[in-house]
């Protein structure tokens, strides 16, 4: 079994689209579906949403010296908004968790295995 990072990238600057509460539902049934579906094969290690990047604080330590500054590490148009830690036996495996999660949450997701030191 491997070990893949699931994330959601949003727009950085971009607030979230406002959403009924019939929406809102919906969102939060679909998601909760989706994370129950994930357990059942024990598939879900870890999953969150993110707060946005302006609330990022960067932590540098260099020779010995602390420096904190506010705000994300990367300035760029995207961000990474949430993701999912999955235990999946392949590639292929991890690509269908994926597209069900893009079709919950209605965004495309990234995929990328875990490094893992060879055998």
């Amino acid at each position: 079994m491997a070990r893949y990072l699931l994330s959601v990238h949003t727009k950085a600057d971009e607030a979230p689209r406002q959403m009924t509460e019939d929406e809102m539902r919906a969102g939060f049934a679909a998601v909760t579906g989706l994370e129950a579906e994930m357990h059942s094969p024990g598939a879900l290690v870890l999953s969150g949403r993110l707060v946005q990047p302006s609330r990022a604080t960067v932590v540098r330590a260099t020779k010995g010296k602390v420096i904190t500054t506010d705000g994300p590490f990367v300035e760029a148009k995207e961000a990474l908004g949430g993701f999912y830690v999955i235990d999946a036996p392949d590639d292929d495996a991890a690509r269908t968790w994926a597209s069900k999660t893009s079709a919950a949450i209605g965004m495309p997701i990234e995929v990328r295995p875990f490094w893992s030191e060879p055998a």
